[in-house]
Parts: structure tokens; sequence; C-alpha cells
């Protein structure tokens, strides 16, 4: 999920008028809840940097100093998931490997925050005709970089994120991938949270494609592009120039991974260190959707690709003849023609509705005697560290918004703060072929987010309950597609390897 990436195409000259009069097609809208609690007596603070979905990032944890909540180390445990390498900051059910073998798909007191699926990101400028609005699916980079670009070196390292309806860069990325100037329209979108909301511009079509950091050599920083697949003639949006704001966070969304096989190993993690950030995650590798030679795991929790009715990825196009028309022959390097209907939108899911998201079939949900059942609801967000329940389902287990266990930080778009409540509930069990998954004592937090489907949502799935699996994403869900599904497979205690070491 983008910062509550609520998209229109709009001039900015007009951009209160359009906004409120033209249908909302981009990411889920996440509404903070407005809880401004201050830490009481006999509470402490602890600064983090973690995704919350949406392009939030939690910036501070406030919790009672006789209940410190779970975390991953940043030090210790960030490159290492096993179990025994975990750090938790208060005391939990010691696991062994003889009860993970009782039930592989039980987790004890999982953390706060999960991964982080940081994965490297390429532009070219391979684009169809005028109004051909359709994304081909790319199983190899194919197109021209853009001038001026080196693409050992003009990568940006962003998420893989299922919770971004579309394809969003920052400003700095654009800048890196040379996106602006040549590659950007007159058209923008609106990105909102409850603290205020800054603009981001659309993009001609290009190609967009991806890999996981084995892509980047640690020590040269440079990157392989071989092994990356993606898809082009997509429109994405871009941050502009945020002067004092946060700068947009890069997120390859739902539009790519529908269309792919993708593998997530938390027992091989790698470390990149660039531009003054360290950036650690699971290695991740994608398939095409038949390949014979991607994983399969044996324990399965279906998906459902909402709202129903998907067909294609696509943008829509501006109808206003010559708006933000460019020489593309400049920027193709001959060949080219001049873009009089440059897209309107950054390309989505388009169907019976649009913004299709992956979401997960059934969740129960246990806190003392109270019960949320059979909830469908929830979607599945890989750029989510954390996970979230709404108000209906905090109704439902009678968690007080003025009682909470901790408290985080969320920094939105502006920069600005709030303050959102979070809680311990018993239990959160996930129906699945195979094995249940179920965890036990999770750490959720209490946000309200927009659905694609109108309404809200009743929760976010995050990766905090995820830290001890390899997981594949299975794409499908589109027009006589296969539904998506979501495999997990334990990792052992002990297994946890360094993939920047593996060749």
């Amino acid at each position: 999920m983008g910062e509550n990436w609520k998209g229109q195409p709009v001039r900015r000259s007009d951009l209160t008028a359009i906004r409120k009069a033209l249908p909302v097609i981009l990411v889920v809208l996440l509404t903070l809840a407005s809880v401004l609690q201050a830490a009481s007596e006999g509470w402490q603070r602890r600064d983090v940097d973690w995704q919350a979905g949406g392009g939030r990032r939690i910036k501070g944890i406030q919790y009672p100093k006789d209940r410190p909540v779970p975390l991953r180390s940043e030090e210790e445990g960030a490159a290492k998931h096993s179990t025994d390498q975990k750090v938790r900051l208060y005391s939990a059910p010691a696991r062994t490997a003889t009860a993970l073998l009782a039930n592989e798909m039980l987790v004890e007191s999982p953390p706060v925050d999960g991964f982080v699926p940081w994965i490297a990101v390429s532009i070219t400028t391979r684009r169809k005709a005028e109004l051909e609005l359709e994304a081909d699916v790319e199983t190899s980079v194919r197109g021209n970089y853009p001038t001026g670009v080196n693409p050992q070196t003009d990568y940006v390292i962003g998420l893989f994120d299922t919770g971004a309806s579309a394809h969003v860069m920052g400003y700095a990325g654009g800048m890196r991938t040379r996106i602006y100037p040549g590659l950007i329209t007159a058209s923008e979108t609106v990105v909102s949270g409850v603290t205020g909301s800054v603009v981001a511009s659309v993009t001609q079509p290009l190609g967009l494609f991806i890999d996981g950091l084995a892509a980047i050599d640690p020590e040269t920083l440079t990157l392989d592009s071989s092994s990356m697949k993606g898809e082009s003639n997509v429109a994405i949006m871009v941050g502009q120039n945020p002067g004092t704001f946060p700068d947009l966070p890069t997120a390859i969304g739902t539009p790519m991974s529908v269309y792919y096989t993708t593998v997530i190993r938390n027992d091989q993690t790698l470390t990149v260190e660039r531009d003054g950030e360290t950036f650690t995650a699971p290695d991740i590798r994608l398939y095409e959707a038949d390949d014979a030679q991607a994983p399969h795991f044996s324990n399965v929790i279906p998906l459902e690709l909402r709202p129903l009715g998907g067909v294609s990825v696509q943008y829509i196009p501006t109808l206003d003849l010559g708006l933000g028309g460019i020489d593309i022959d400049d920027i193709l390097g001959g060949g080219g023609f001049a873009s009089d209907f440059p897209p309107a939108s950054p390309s989505v899911i388009i169907g019976n509705s649009s913004q299709s998201l992956f979401f997960v079939h059934s969740v129960d949900l246990y806190d003392g005697e109270k019960a949320a059942l059979d909830k469908d609801r929830f979607m599945l967000d890989t750029g989510a560290q954390v996970t979230v329940v709404g108000s209906r389902i905090a109704a439902r287990l009678q968690l007080d918004p003025a009682a909470p266990e901790f408290e985080v930080e969320i920094e939105g778009v502006t920069g600005e703060i709030s303050m959102t409540p979070g809680y311990y509930v018993d239990a959160i069990d996930i129906p699945a072929l195979g094995q249940w998954f179920q965890a036990r004592q999770v750490p959720v937090v209490l946000l309200d987010v927009s659905s694609p489907e109108g309404g809200t949502l009743d929760g976010i799935i995050g990766m905090n309950l995820f830290v001890d699996f390899n997981l594949i994403v299975r794409g499908g869900g589109l027009f006589l597609d296969e539904d998506p599904a979501l495999e997990l497979e334990r990792v052992e205690p002990n297994a946890a390897t360094d993939a920047n070491a593996v060749e």
C-alpha cells in the first residue's frame, strides 16, 4: 500500500473541483484512528522505522514499562529470522524443533514488526502505440533505457507491495531513473492522508522491471538485470519534489504481482547498503505463472482478487487532444510519435471495478470471550510490517480505543504524526489447505482502511505474522485465471542463512 494513494487525474489549477468530481481509482486510503492519548506515567517510548503500508512509516512505539512489546531486533535479529535468533523484548513461550513438528503452522507471540520485502526496480521506455492501453507481461528486460541512464547503477530500491493497487515511485527515484522530465505527463494524482495531501505526477507508459536484492552486488552495488521480470506499457505515479515533506516510497503493487509467482525466502536474507541506508530483506525471486521450476509449499491459504471481475492491467487515457503531448521520438531515439492521449491515471487492474487487490478468504479472531469469525474483508499486504484491525473488528472484540495496550506514532505524507492504539488479541486463525495458520497473542494496530469494494476493510494481514515462514505469493484472479494463493513453509530453527554469501 502507498501512503493512502487516492488518485484522480487533475490539473493543478482546478485540483479541488476535479477531485470532488472524478472517481477514486488508486490505492486503498487508510484513515488513521484519531487517538491522541499521550504516554502516561509508567510508559516509555522507543524510536523505530517501520513500514505501515499505504506509504506510512511508524516512527515510534510507546508501551508500559512493565510489559515491553515483542520487537524484532534491528541489530541482532534482522538478518536472521530463525526462532532461536529472533530477539523478543518480553518472555514468550519457548519453541523447540519438536514443538514445531507438532504444529508447524502455529506462531506464539509474533513481533509487532515483520520483515520488509525490498526489491530492485528498473525502468525502460518500452510502450505500445497510441491508445493501446493494456500492459504487456515481460519475462525479461525489454526496451531502451531513458537517455543518460546506466542500468547497472540507475536503479531504485523499493517495496514488493501487494497492498498497492498502482505502482508508485518517489521523486528521488524518478530523478535517478530519468523519469523526470521526459516521461512525465501533465496529469496528476492526489496522495491523501488525514494530516493533509500531496500531489504526484502520472507518467507516460513505460517498462517496469523488478528482482530481489540478490540481483545487486553487495560490494559494487551494480545491478544484474539478467533475471528481472516485469511489464511494459504501464503508467505509474511519481512523487513531485517533496520539499519539506517526506518523499513517497517506491512500491510495486498488485498490477505486477497478479501476473507472477513470487517466492519470499525468510531462511535466506540479504543486506544492501546504499545511499546511507541499510536494506535487509528476504531473498525474493519471481517466476512466470506457469513455470514448472517454481517451488510449491503444502500449506495453502486461498486468496481472492477483489473486487471480482478484473480483466487486465491498463491506464485511462486523457481525452483532451494534445494535453500533455510530448515528443516520444526524442525519448526513444527515433521512430516515435507525439502522444496526444497520455495517461490520465496510473495503470490499475480494470474490470467490473478497478483497484483489485489480494484478499484473505477467511479470518477468525478471538480475544477473551469475544470472537469475530469467518471475516472475509482482510487484505494481504506484503508492504505492511504490522497487522491491522478496523473498527468493526475492534468493536466485536471489545477493544477500547481509550485503553490501548501500546501506541504507535505514524508519519503521514506531510510528515505529521498521528498516535494510533495497539492491542494484543488472543488468537488469529486463517483456514488453509493442509494445516491452518494459527497465531497466538498477536499485536495489532487499530486503523480504518478504505476498501476497493467500498466502505472499509476488516483489517490487513501484515508480514509480522510470517517472519518464521517462507512464502509463495501465487498471482492470479484475472478473468479465466486460477485464483491467487499464499503458500507457507515453516523455517526450521537455525536454518536461516545470509544469502549474500550464497552463490
